[in-house]
């Protein structure tokens, strides 16, 4: 190797001349150069985790939503698998919930109300995949025993794990004989109970199964009532503690035990989420046993394969402020066929049927996720709450009313008949005559030729709309997530690209700086 430069090797003041020294820097920096170390060539920085969620949305399939997180770490496919309603039925966010999951702080699976089975089997297919093998229930128990709890709520009523006794007052139909619905006010004493509310919260209710359905599922597998589990009669613990609804992956496979031959792989199948027979959607519980008709499990086996009852979520539909030392849901009882059988829904038949006035009940606060008022009483709102999803803004009106909020509202709300189901009529024209409910829009599905719902009403009001949006308003939805929700988003983009003189992509930038300023807010589930 020749150098064109001369390294400065020998000292100034050694006793050579000008060539010599130039000589002796070229080769003593060749004999180093051989010597050298191989150069290393510079580590380039990590790549930034992308961490953003286009899956976050509770209109989209599950599989969609897996597709879009597909080459994800494993941390974020687990929240893809949840139903992206933040809905807090497990207690905190989708995202909140799947970073526990994946820091081993939360061994259950199933919490995710909305997502049912789907998710609950996605979720264990990816913690396996997380731990290399089959879960170890009672090591990921000990690590989230053992996990620090952070901003976790342990104070009493104000978390699932730590409800408080309530006591049921009333109940009270909101439909008009003739109505194809029941729907209820539903009034709980909160008084002696330690826990307070504000509007826009939710509170969770433990239910109890109904003592009919524990019956049916005694009498399918024929074992006494009071087979004592834990020191309580068996029947008690179906009725208090156990989820009766969906069957779980569980059971199949504890039947399969039970069973052989065809009845075997049958059951096997439906384990592995397989529907040979196509009726595994409808598959609860009891449906299950009397599906395989003959087992005879142990009552303490059976019971251990079962899922624990689930709290239900209801948004508060009262204010402290005018509702002081109570609380009030707004309450549609679940009644359908299936297979056969009428099923009830677990807490809404509790609510609205089967306790009595004076009853115990469990109750919480589950605190909102960014589903609050404007802090200035003096901002407009825009409030779209078809159905029971009109809860929470009877109570955003109550409070506006007593702290004398001086901001215009406006109300969407829609149901299938207004003669039969127009919630709380008296209170809405009692707020315009106040001056406390500015503008009210119904929307009645059931009545004329065509479907009207609130999207199409929110559309037919865009001028004005996009007034009250220009002037800064609060925009709040609450209801159905699936389908109702998404619709209103799309009214909404649509009115920003009519009236705002936007494009497609526009609406869908100004509806999602909306959503950025908290201007956007949402309950669904």
């Amino acid at each position: 190797m020749t150098f064109n430069f001369a390294p400065q090797i020998v000292p100034a003041g050694a006793p050579f001349n000008d060539a010599q020294r130039a000589w002796l820097n070229r080769f003593f920096a060749e004999e180093l150069l051989k010597h050298a170390p191989p150069a290393v060539a510079p580590v380039p920085a990590p790549p930034t985790e992308d961490e953003s969620t286009p899956w976050h949305d509770p209109a989209m399939a599950l599989e969609e939503r897996m597709a879009l997180a597909a080459q994800r770490p494993v941390r974020w496919r687990l929240m893809a698998a949840m139903a992206q309603q933040d809905c807090g039925q497990c207690g905190t966010s989708c995202a909140d919930y799947s970073k526990l999951i994946f820091e081993q702080a939360e061994p259950r699976l199933n919490l995710c109300a909305p997502g049912g089975k789907a998710t609950a089997r996605m979720l264990k297919s990816l913690v396996e995949e997380m731990g290399g093998g089959v879960i170890d229930p009672e090591e990921i128990a000990a690590k989230a025993a053992a996990a620090p709890k952070g901003d976790h709520d342990v104070r009493l009523g104000y978390s699932r794990e730590h409800p408080v006794r309530a006591r049921f007052i009333s109940r009270a139909r909101l439909n008009a004989e003739g109505s194809e619905k029941q729907t209820f006010h539903i009034e709980i004493d909160l008084d002696g109970s330690g826990i307070e509310y504000a509007v826009g919260d939710s509170l969770g209710v433990l239910p109890k199964n109904d003592p009919e359905l524990a019956d049916a599922i005694i009498t399918a597998i024929d074992v006494p009532a009071d087979f004592p589990i834990a020191g309580e009669p068996f029947r008690q613990v179906l009725i208090e503690r156990m989820s009766l609804g969906a069957a779980p992956d569980a059971l199949f496979q504890f039947i399969s035990y039970l069973t052989g031959g065809e009845r075997r792989r049958l059951a096997k199948a439906l384990s592995r989420g397989e529907d040979p027979d196509g009726d595994a959607a409808h598959l609860d519980v009891l449906g299950a046993l009397q599906k395989f008709t003959g087992i005879r499990p142990d009552p303490e086996a059976l019971i251990e394969v079962l899922e624990p009852l689930q709290p239900r979520l209801y948004s508060i539909s009262s204010s402290p402020r005018t509702n002081a030392g109570r609380v009030s849901l707004t309450v549609d009882t679940v009644r359908y066929e299936a297979l056969g059988r009428e099923r009830r829904g677990v807490a809404s038949t509790f609510l609205g049927d089967r306790i009595e006035s004076g009853g115990e009940v469990l109750v919480y606060v589950q605190k909102a996720h960014n589903f609050a008022l404007p802090q200035s009483g003096d901002t407009p709102i825009i409030m779209v709450g078809p159905g029971t999803g009109v809860a929470p803004f009877r109570a955003f009106l109550h409070q506006r009313m007593a702290s004398e909020a001086r901001g215009p509202a406006w109300l969407f709300f829609g149901h299938q008949r207004e003669a039969h189901d127009f919630f709380y009529r008296d209170e809405w024209e009692m707020f315009k005559a106040r001056g406390v409910l500015t503008n009210l829009s119904t929307a009645w599905s059931r009545e004329g030729a065509h479907k009207v719902y609130v999207q199409h009403r929110i559309e037919q009001a865009g001028p004005e709309l996009w007034q009250w949006l220009q002037r800064g308003s609060h925009f709040y939805v609450c209801g159905d997530a699936k389908k109702m929700a998404k619709d209103v988003e799309r009214a909404l983009e649509a009115v920003a690209a009519a009236h705002g003189g936007m494009s497609a992509e526009a609406a869908r930038g100004y509806l999602a700086d909306l959503k950025a300023a908290g201007r956007y807010q949402a309950d669904v589930y």
